[in-house]
């Protein structure tokens, strides 16, 4: 087949226009649209970045499950395999699905006895059960994804784009086996920013690695939020009550190393991956953090630290003021006044010769209303 092609796409790309072309796709595709913020009752969100070159590490992303997925359908399938898993395959008849091909299995064995292939489907089948139970959480429930790569600019914004492209295709085997997002869904994403024994050998000299930070959490329309921490300053509460932001017990907030840079000890590839020291376990649900926004106009503020390092007192004390100044408005307004004043001080390093410390900005506004 012969593909005809227009003049402009003969048109010969020079080196500075293919480099801005690559540049404004990354940045369209690391920054949502706003018709991708979810809707859940009694919450409002709203987020926004400004990368410190033409295209950034940062990574902000709404994950709006309704919109994303059809929970309606996957409910439907999961309840048509709960009553698949436990029907006899008719003699003859070929493997329809897993549960009968694995029943195939059980019937080799030499121990195999009849009773085996009933429990084996009914644990299957339960488990489609499950799954239905799980998904309808979803429709009350909203995700948030931040990401900070190392550095800023094109290959900040690739490393941050594996991320992005790692974590939906991670959730949609989550969806398909359990109804919802697990801890493994990060754990995996840990591993693929992880670097090999055999890359590392390679990019020794260069001293190449990718390096993130991230936080993913869920918000449920009764306010409460369940988060994983990699190497990210840790989220800020703001409460409408005191008009301050709420001390938070760390304890119960644990934070793991950056992605990439700590494998855990029991991992089957551990020896694969070059790791700066060997985690005791796996991510589990122990190790998630949990805040809950208890009154109407609670605030939860996440950002990456082009905003805020998270441990500056005197900057705390200046993002205070701002959500004391503009807590009442929405989100959105919120977001924005965090933005511009992050921008003004960029204004100010650039006047004094500091440009250098200029990183990419985010900000995610969640709010109870």
């Amino acid at each position: 087949m012969k593909l005809q092609t227009t003049s402009a796409q003969n048109a010969p790309l020079t080196a500075a226009s293919t480099l801005l072309n690559i540049d404004e796709y990354l940045r369209k595709r690391l920054m949502p649209a706003e018709e991708a913020i979810p809707h859940i009752p009694g919450i409002q969100m709203f987020g926004g970045s400004i990368p410190a070159e033409t295209v950034g590490g940062d990574l902000f992303e709404y994950i709006s499950f309704q919109q994303r997925y059809d929970i309606d359908a996957r409910i439907r399938q999961a309840h048509r395999l709960s009553q698949v898993f436990v029907e006899p395959l008719p003699v003859g008849a070929a493997l329809r699905n897993l549960v009968n091909d694995q029943v195939q299995s059980l019937k080799t064995a030499p121990d195999y006895r009849p009773e085996m292939e009933r429990e084996y489907r009914f644990a299957r089948s339960s488990e489609q059960v499950r799954v239905a139970e799980e998904l309808r959480e979803l429709y009350s429930t909203a995700g948030v994804l931040v990401v900070d790569a190392q550095g800023h600019g094109i290959i900040s914004a690739k490393i941050a784009s594996t991320v992005h492209d790692a974590f939906h295709a991670l959730m949609l085997a989550e969806l398909d086996r359990y109804g919802r997002a697990t801890p493994m869904l990060l754990e995996n994403i840990n591993l693929r920013l992880a670097q090999s024994v055999t890359a590392r050998n390679a990019l020794e000299k260069e001293g190449a690695r990718e390096i993130a930070t991230m936080i993913y959490g869920e918000i449920r329309s009764n306010g409460h939020f369940r988060f994983a921490n990699f190497g990210h300053p840790p989220p800020l509460v703001f409460s409408a009550e005191s008009c301050r932001f709420r001390n938070i017990n760390e304890s119960r907030m644990v934070q793991f190393l950056a992605l990439g840079l700590q494998i855990p000890a029991d991992h089957p590839d551990r020896k694969r991956y070059y790791s700066l020291t060997f985690r005791q376990t796996e991510v589990d649900s122990s190790d998630l953090g949990e805040i809950t926004l208890m009154s109407p106009g609670d605030i939860l503020f996440l950002y990456t630290d082009g905003v805020y390092d998270g441990a500056d007192k005197e900057e705390r004390e200046m993002l205070e003021t701002i959500m004391r100044e503009h807590c009442r408005q929405s989100a959105r307004e919120i977001c924005n006044a965090l933005l511009d004043h992050a921008a003004r001080r960029d204004a100010r390093l650039r006047q004094s010769g500091d440009s250098d410390l200029i990183d990419d900005k985010t900000v995610l506004i969640v709010k109870r209303t």
